[in-house]
């Protein structure tokens, strides 16, 4: 019985071994892990930052849309009351 008691001692040291071995393998991986999502966040702030730059010419170039959308619109406007008035005119000379 003293050999039992002393191979299964040597197998639970044996699993000791290698779960410690395991867990610090796990834990190194664990720390790359943050290490690279550290990284990624520092990377998506940067884009943020570089995005953020954009957003004074991003505003002036929507003003400008608006003003030609509104330029464009009145024009249309005018453009349909002078085929209107055109009209009318020609019904009178008729």
């Amino acid at each position: 019985m003293d050999a039992r008691n002393t191979g299964s001692a040597s197998s639970r040291a044996y699993f000791e071994q290698q779960r410690e071995a395991l867990i610090g393998d796990i834990a190194e991986n664990f720390e790359q892990v943050l290490a690279n999502i550290n990284k990624l966040n520092r990377s998506l702030e940067a884009v943020i930052a570089v995005g953020n730059e954009f957003s004074s010419v991003e505003a002036l170039w929507s003003q400008f849309e608006n003003v030609m959308a509104k330029d464009e619109e009145s024009n249309k406007a005018e453009e349909q009351q002078d085929d209107e008035r055109e009209g009318e005119e020609e019904s009178r000379h008729e």
